[in-house]
């Protein structure tokens, strides 16, 4: 990337201009909001921005340069930031129309630590309706398209970053994951995300839950976006730490990387489950994949281990994902979801359901006491799942069943459905792959590794034990290194009335 044009220059090389004075922060925060300017009525992704507070913050930014000020790790340089962060300046949403006046005063934990170190925000990003969806749409902004192909998601919840990221708006994105919420998007849009180990980064200051809320929520995390795996550290680094709180306590010590070279790393491949098949153009890639490593000296090896079964995961992952989400469900609400849980059977007798998803109605309905005895269940598989890297340093799995599929808002949720190999699929089965590390806190690196017939980029997850961060992130830099993964930028769309036209259609079907 050293010849791309100054919006696709990662953010490591950005920040190393920016120290030897060959840009400033002004003139590429400038040449980054153009770029916005340019290709955001196509892809739709950013939708909210405050030009006067950005540019008086990259100004700030140079004047420290010029003064020889101390400098935090990411001074001068500009990014987006999800919607569902707490930015001062900027409304916060999280897609809901209940919250377009919403207008913090105070960042979220997260995001103040990227404001002290001196990072510029360029806008907010497009996220479906308080974040729960795998598609990036709602009736405040519309709908976020993918930049390789505009008829696609671009995923979601991180669906805006992704998209931005990949469309050259902004070098780096701050995403959540609860469900796959930065792997998938990273994934259907050809970048990289990462999903960290559990706890490492605070989502204080996130919506949802409601704005206010003080309590770390169950399953979620927050974690870098980016176009290559090295910037993924950057921003990881300039991201994780304690609370402010705790911070009086305890500091972070990241442990490295098991390996320092592809020929020094174990590889466990779990690459297929009967209870969610991938597509047939995924699968020849992950083989592919794995000959490449054993022929760099990888050990490459189907992994082996009792909780490496969609039968086992799936069940208990629904039914604590059920638990968290519960609270925003109106009794109505509730009682339906208890009614599909006890129909599940039946319903199966009526289209493709997906493996567990019946738990996610009991999870909804459950009293404190069962919720405990599921969460201590779920402790001890994470205790459990140790074992697997020791004899192993990454774990390579898919991320989602198929590239990014066509837009499909449709009502219910529960009726949508995907096609995999030519067979109808449930759409929740999106969420298989991404459920072992979800639950059980493990980082997750979504590496995008090829493209599809049709040109829809899509990666690989590469998990690792937990706080293991690193390694999957520089298992992601080897990859790169070796040729076998990176972004590729998506060539240019210019079908801007239609693309327009689509997103009021289809706001037209949901308001309907």
């Amino acid at each position: 990337m050293d010849n791309a044009p100054l919006h696709y220059l990662p953010a490591h090389e950005l920040s190393r201009q920016l120290a030897r004075g060959d840009v400033t922060s002004v003139a590429l925060t400038e040449a980054l909001l153009a770029r916005i300017e340019t290709r955001n009525p196509v892809i739709n992704a950013v939708v909210a921005q405050n030009r006067e507070q950005t540019l008086a913050a990259a100004r700030a930014s140079d004047q420290r340069r010029q003064q020889g000020a101390p400098l935090g790790p990411l001074d001068g340089l500009p990014l987006t930031i999800k919607d569902t962060w707490e930015v001062p300046g900027f409304a916060c949403t999280a897609g809901a129309p209940a919250l377009q006046h919403h207008r913090p005063t105070q960042p979220a934990d997260a995001i103040r630590r990227l404001l002290d170190g001196g990072a510029v925000i360029l806008g907010k990003t497009n996220v479906p309706l308080y974040a729960s969806d795998l598609q990036s749409y709602n009736r405040l902004f519309g709908t976020t398209n993918n930049p390789y192909g505009i008829g696609h998601t671009s995923g979601g919840s991180s669906g805006g970053a992704a998209a931005a990221l990949a469309a050259g708006m902004t070098p780096l994105e701050v995403g959540s994951d609860l469900a796959g919420s930065i792997r998938t998007p990273a994934h259907f849009c050809g970048v990289f995300g990462h999903k960290p180990s559990r706890g490492l980064i605070p989502l204080r200051g996130h919506v949802p839950g409601p704005p206010g809320t003080q309590s770390e929520p169950d399953l979620a995390v927050a974690g870098p976006m980016a176009r290559n795996a090295q910037d993924l550290e950057l921003l990881l680094h300039a991201l994780a730490g304690p609370r402010p709180e705790m911070a009086r306590s305890w500091q972070l010590a990241m442990a490295p990387p098991t390996f320092s070279t592809l020929a020094d790393c174990r590889i466990g491949l779990w690459l297929e489950d009967a209870r969610c098949p991938i597509s047939q153009d995924l699968a020849e890639s992950y083989t592919t994949l794995a000959e490449q490593l054993t022929g760099l000296g990888s050990q490459v090896g189907q992994a082996s281990h009792p909780l490496l079964s969609l039968d086992k995961l799936l069940p208990l992952y629904f039914n604590l994902l059920g638990s968290l989400l519960s609270p925003s469900l109106k009794p109505a609400q509730r009682r339906q979801m208890l009614w599909i849980s006890r129909l599940e059977k039946i319903l199966r007798h009526l289209g493709p359901m997906t493996t567990g998803i019946g738990q996610y109605g009991r999870g909804v309905n459950q009293p404190v006491h069962q919720w405990l005895i599921h969460h201590e269940h779920r402790e001890q598989m994470r205790s459990q799942i140790e074992s697997l890297f020791q004899d192993v340093d990454v774990l390579l799995t898919p991320i989602t069943p198929t590239a990014a599929i066509p837009h499909d808002q449709s009502d219910p949720v529960v009726r949508r459905q995907i096609t995999v190999n030519g067979q109808q699929r449930s759409y929740m089965d999106q969420f298989c792959w991404i459920a072992l590390a979800s639950l059980l806190g493990l980082p997750a690196t979504s590496v995008p590794i090829g493209r599809t017939a049709a040109g829809l980029p899509f990666g690989v997850q590469v998990i690792a034990a937990p706080g293991q961060d690193l390694t999957t992130i520089r298992f992601a830099e080897l990859l790169e290194a070796e040729g076998l993964a990176g972004f590729t930028p998506p060539q240019a769309q210019d079908n801007v009335g239609g693309t327009q036209r689509y997103n009021r259609e289809r706001l037209d079907e949901a308001a309907d």
